[in-house]
């Protein structure tokens, strides 16, 4: 069975910065791309981020360009989101996620394109 839980969610202030953790288990990890949601109250879930099995690939939504970085541990079995400069509106539930496939290139906004999810951590940047 396949787990995903993420770790790292709170409060911060605008400017500050927060590391989101996403522990997985129950599959070859270092096979699959992994990516990063989030979801606003009301709202369809969003993509953030993604990067390939090695790690030597990554994509970016454009508002976070410069700000957020993705990175990977295969040998620890997780995927990390370093935020940075965070913004206000960058306050949501942030969820990761396993692909269904070990590369980074179409469809990887889609979330069908994903096929385990973690429980999601809330971020909340307060101005």
């Amino acid at each position: 069975q396949v787990q995903l839980v993420e770790s790292g969610g709170g409060l911060v202030q605008a400017g500050g910065s927060l590391r989101l953790s996403c522990a997985a288990s129950g599959r070859t990890f270092s096979s699959y791309a992994m990516g990063w949601f989030r979801q606003y109250p009301g709202k369809e879930r969003e993509f953030v981020s993604t990067i390939n099995w090695s790690g030597m690939f990554t994509k970016y939504v454009d508002s976070v360009k410069g700000r957020f970085t993705i990175s990977r541990d295969n040998a620890k079995n997780t995927v990390y989101l370093q935020m940075n400069s965070l913004k206000p509106e960058d306050t949501a539930v942030y969820y990761c996620a396993s692909a269904r496939r070990s590369y980074v290139g179409d469809y990887d906004a889609v979330t069908s394109n994903y096929d385990y999810w973690g429980q999601g951590t809330q971020v909340t940047v307060s101005s």
